[in-house]
């Protein structure tokens, strides 16, 4: 699995913050503010999605369940981030592979990742 995320999140503060630190962990990082960026992943796909639930009126759980109806982007695992206090049950829902509630530590998005890399593609 390649060592690369795509981060999805309409706020650009997360989104800077989090690629200075993922690319400091040696990942390659794309991000984007757009969720409908998302759904064009089967070009060259990321070895991770990291998506905000919700951004620019879009809902992120439609977007993962997408993804995971799709032959092509399946196989991607996705996690879901949100300061929504339902995030469990949302990312069971949507199929996503794991899920960080916002705000959160640093730490605990790296393990995740690291555990979903470790797993093969899946954090469950």
């Amino acid at each position: 699995m390649r060592k690369s995320i795509l981060i999805a999140d309409d706020n650009p503060g997360i989104l800077e913050v989090v690629s200075i630190i993922l690319e400091s962990e040696g990942y390659e990082v794309k991000s984007t503010a757009d969720p409908q960026h998302v759904l064009q992943v089967k070009e060259d796909p990321p070895g991770l999605i990291l998506l905000d639930i919700w951004m620019g009126g879009t809902d992120g759980r439609h977007i993962c369940k997408q993804l995971k109806a799709d032959q092509d982007t399946h196989h991607i695992p996705v996690i879901l981030m949100s300061a929504n206090s339902d995030i469990r049950a949302i990312a069971e829902e949507s199929g996503a592979d794991g899920f960080i509630a916002k705000p959160f530590e640093i730490d605990d998005l790296i393990s995740k990742i690291q555990t979903i890399y470790s797993s093969g593609g899946t954090g469950k």
